[in-house]
């Protein structure tokens, strides 16, 4: 079962980009503007064992977990795929780690996104969502080894 939190941050996320009309420039503008908000990300961080395989940008991911929650940090060196990674960063940021690994991420289709962003940018942004699900089952696996 997913988790309420996971998808009413989906919720929001889609009723904030249907605000914007379809209007393709607004909706590009707005992704980059998340990417600006997203916290920064510590230059050690920002190694090759961090970069998320398939992105044609560079894109940057770690994740930690602690008390059963994955914690997510990401960078990206261009201002749109930035936009992109803070969206699942902010769904998925704090989610249980089943949570996350089940997570049906439903706003990709809500907002129409794969109309504003591409193939080579969709195929990327699959990157990002495979690496964040691989985080996710690590934990999950290490977490049954140490019980």
């Amino acid at each position: 079962m997913a988790d309420n939190t996971i998808n009413t941050k989906q919720d929001e996320i889609i009723e904030q980009f249907s605000m914007l009309d379809g209007d393709m420039e607004m909706m590009i503008g707005y992704l980059i503007e998340l990417g600006e908000k997203l916290p920064e990300m510590p230059e050690s961080l920002k190694t090759e064992d961090n970069i998320v395989k398939g992105c044609q940008s560079k894109v940057w991911l770690t994740a930690e977990e602690n008390d059963g929650k994955l914690h997510f940090q990401a960078d990206s060196n261009t201002a749109i795929t930035k936009g992109l990674v803070s969206l699942l960063v902010s769904i998925l940021n704090n989610g249980k780690i089943d949570e996350v690994l089940n997570a049906d991420l439903y706003f990709v289709h809500k907002i129409g996104m794969n109309r504003f962003i591409g193939t080579q940018r969709s195929n990327g942004f699959l990157s990002m969502i495979k690496q964040i699900k691989m985080y996710a089952l690590a934990y999950k696996t290490k977490l049954e080894n140490e019980a």
